[in-house]
């Protein structure tokens, strides 16, 4: 399948893309409201609630412009590369947990985002100086070495 049928499939079949679809792939973050689809050999995440998944947006662009600092990045509205997307994604959601619920064994994002509503009335009132320590410290996996030398 080529990449325009792809994404043209993608768009019909995923009306509703979970906007932290890649750390959800990446395992490094639960969420009861996603569901996932198969699609020529990949999988994509697609978000059950439409309420809940505006919420998560404003969460998104949250995190990636208070991370800008701190990943060193001028212009936050330009595509970013996937690493920084990681990091935002998965290293903020862990500084989320860390300020709300440390004892989780992982991020939980609607539980989070919910809890973080509740706790601080608005998303925007997230003390986001403590949650961007998350997106700095995050590191992804070690690429793997080959065996055997060059």
């Amino acid at each position: 399948m080529d990449e325009t049928a792809y994404h043209t499939a993608r768009g019909e079949i995923n009306r509703l893309p979970c906007v932290f679809e890649k750390a959800l792939l990446s395992h490094s973050v639960v969420c009861g409201l996603s569901t996932g689809h198969s699609i020529a050999e990949r999988v994509t995440m697609a978000c059950t609630d439409p309420l809940a998944r505006a919420t998560c947006a404003r969460l998104s662009g949250l995190l990636r412009e208070k991370s800008a600092f701190a990943l060193k990045i001028k212009e936050a509205t330009r595509i970013l590369p996937h690493a920084m997307m990681m990091k935002i994604q998965c290293g903020g959601l862990n500084g989320l947990k860390d300020v709300l619920d440390p004892e989780a064994p992982a991020p939980n994002v609607h539980r989070l985002v919910r809890q973080a509503q509740e706790e601080y009335g608005s998303l925007d009132a997230l003390p986001f100086s403590r949650i961007v320590q998350g997106v700095a410290h995050w590191q992804g996996r070690k690429r793997s070495q080959p065996k055997g030398g060059i």
